[in-house]
């Protein structure tokens, strides 16, 4: 099984589209979505309606959690709370009864699929550095070999074992996964970028070769910043794409 793995759209279709384009030639069996398609972008409808038609799975997102009146984001900052406020008034019908029933997590295939720590996933906590891996070696025995995640729009590996103190760092684009280790895996962000890389993020995991793979792809973020800055949304939100950050 080949599994195509992304995250993290943002209502941004532009973005979407050249990742679902870059994937044609990748022969992938089933496509995994782990959350967050609305918020921040300007097309979150359209991007709904690409993930609902594509996607065998979708895990829930904060993002997500928030817009179908799923969790409390009166905490978030003003601009990500007025962006939320629009896309629930926007949504069609269909699209919001979606994203009402996504599931936390699920597991297929020895992988586990969530959106952010599988310490406690409803919190959405993030899982960017060492130490914050190394915190999932006390649900050792609750992991599948293989976690992925995304929420952090990082692209990140870990590997954890209970004889070894902490999480070290797997730096690389391609590994394949050894036995003895369980691996932490954040697939960073198809439709905002925080790596200082703009290019929109997917990955590809063969569950038969046990190999996993970071892959990037540039898409037309100049008609994806226009359509935010051509709105009402934080013009930063646009902004910022070019920059990957």
């Amino acid at each position: 099984m080949r599994y195509g793995i992304l995250s993290d759209t943002h209502a941004n279709i532009e973005a979407l589209e050249a990742v679902l384009k870059a994937y044609a030639s990748e022969s992938i069996d089933r496509f995994i979505c782990l959350g967050d398609t609305v918020g921040y972008g300007a097309s979150p409808n359209e991007a709904c309606n690409l993930m609902r038609a594509t996607v065998a799975q979708t895990v829930l997102g904060n993002h997500d959690a928030a817009v179908s009146g799923r969790m409390d984001y009166s905490y978030y900052y003003h601009a990500a709370r007025h962006v939320l406020d629009k896309h629930a008034q926007m949504l069609d019908p269909a699209n919001m009864a979606w994203l009402k029933s996504l599931p936390y997590e699920f597991r297929e295939n020895g992988v586990l699929f969530c959106h952010g720590s599988p310490i406690t996933v409803e919190e959405f906590d993030y899982i960017f550095a060492r130490d914050q891996a190394a915190q999932c070696l006390g649900i050792w025995d609750r992991l599948p070999q293989l976690t992925l995640l995304g929420h952090s729009h990082l692209c990140k590996a870990f590997v954890i074992n209970p004889e070894h103190q902490g999480a070290q760092e797997v730096v690389t684009l391609k590994f394949q996964l050894r036995e003895g280790w369980k691996y932490i895996v954040s697939v960073g962000s198809v439709g905002q970028p925080r790596d200082f890389d703009p290019r929109a993020s997917y990955t590809i995991f063969d569950t038969e070769t046990k190999t996993f793979e970071f892959k990037r792809v540039e898409y037309d973020i100049k008609t994806s910043a226009s359509k935010i800055l051509a709105s009402d949304l934080e013009p930063n939100f646009g902004t910022r794409l070019f920059l990957g950050i």
